[in-house]
């Protein structure tokens, strides 16, 4: 739905920025500053024919102007926790069956360490650590487009804190 209030609040975010006065943005869409004061406020939209134009000087996408930055998210997949358990587990496996001293292993694992910072190893080992981590992976394949049933976060977490915070991110692409 078009709301024309957050399409205003993303127009002003954006150009913020960017480093942008209205000044600056009008003169290069050849407006006056008026109109993008208007837009901002909510009280008009931009003319479809500068909307590219609007979109390239701040380096979005029409669509994400005039959501108003709400998240549009078509699922890809549905993720089960066992499934992105056994995921995290098949590194594991990789260690077992061709060696941890297997470059395979070694590359994937440093990989992992230096992107999140962590011991990777270190959370096999620890329950709490590795709630932490799968956690981590579920927040990462709804970013990347996965579905996640919320009702199987919950049964499947121990820990109350890792469903707090997937809930709170699969809210934010509209999972509830």
């Amino acid at each position: 739905m078009f709301d024309i209030i957050k399409v205003g609040n993303q127009i002003a975010e954006l150009r913020k920025d960017k480093g942008l006065t209205q000044a600056e943005l009008a003169n290069r869409l050849n407006i006056s500053y008026q109109a993008v004061s208007k837009w901002e406020r909510g009280e008009s939209a931009p003319d479809i024919s500068i909307l590219t134009d609007l979109a390239s000087i701040l380096e979005t996408t029409t669509d994400n102007i005039l959501s108003g930055d709400l998240k549009l998210v078509s699922y890809k997949r549905k993720l089960t926790v066992k499934d992105a358990s056994e995921a995290l587990k098949c590194f594991n496996k990789i260690g077992s069956l061709l060696g941890k001293d297997n470059a395979f292993y070694i590359g994937a694992v440093e990989g992992i360490n230096s992107k999140m910072n962590i011991d990777f190893e270190d959370y096999y080992h620890d329950s709490y650590k590795y709630e932490a981590l799968l956690a981590e992976a579920i927040i990462q394949c709804i970013r990347c487009g996965a579905y996640v049933d919320m009702s199987d976060v919950k049964r499947e977490f121990k820990g109350e804190r890792w469903v707090e915070i997937i809930a709170k991110f699969a809210k934010e692409f509209g999972i509830s």
